[in-house]
């Protein structure tokens, strides 16, 4: 029998190659938990196809309260830190403390999160956060980074392949701003 393995992700997109990957050695859920992903429409949108992913493969689903007020307060004060800067660190406190609190509560064996397969996110930073949740929580952390081995090419040809929704901004607010100001050369 495989250990079980609750891993928290933020969309179809990033998760596809990860899933695949880990359905070798686990019996895997999904948790969905990212109040930092705004606006609601996009929330919706990536909450909605990772939710038809999992079904069509067969693996649990569950959705955490989208509780924006309370990133809101935590991340105030880092609305101008730089992605990878310490807002992140924050947001995956965040969204990971809430994944492995149910991991606890509901006795996987291990948690872990998809959030390493992009090459816009700190794995050394996700990583730290997790080993020391783990600590706390007493569940095992997977460290893992999904993006090597061509991780995050293979991730984007599977979800071209599914016809998945490609955002273009992790999901915060902020990151988005950030984002349109590039392209428009405001800094």
């Amino acid at each position: 029998m495989k250990p079980r393995l609750l891993l928290h992700a933020c969309c179809a997109s990033c998760s596809i190659y990860v899933l695949d990957q880990l359905a070798k050695d686990y019996e895997l859920s999904i948790f969905f938990y990212d109040p930092n992903i705004h606006p609601r429409m996009e929330y919706l949108k990536r909450r909605d196809e990772l939710k038809n992913y999992a079904q069509k493969i067969g693996v649990s689903f569950s959705e955490g309260e989208y509780d924006t007020d309370n990133w809101f307060l935590k991340t105030k004060g880092l609305e101008n830190e730089p992605e990878r800067g310490k807002r992140c660190e924050v947001c995956f406190d965040i969204r990971l403390s809430k994944t492995a609190q149910k991991a606890q509560e509901e006795k996987y064996e291990f948690w872990t999160t998809a959030m390493s397969i992009s090459p816009h996110k700190d794995v050394d930073q996700i990583n730290m956060v997790g080993r020391r949740l783990a600590d706390f929580y007493g569940v095992r952390f997977l460290v893992a980074d999904f993006k090597k081995d061509n991780g995050f090419k293979i991730a984007a040809q599977l979800s071209k392949d599914e016809g998945f929704y490609r955002q273009d901004y992790c999901g915060c607010i902020y990151s988005k701003i950030a984002k349109v100001r590039r392209k428009i050369n405001i800094v």
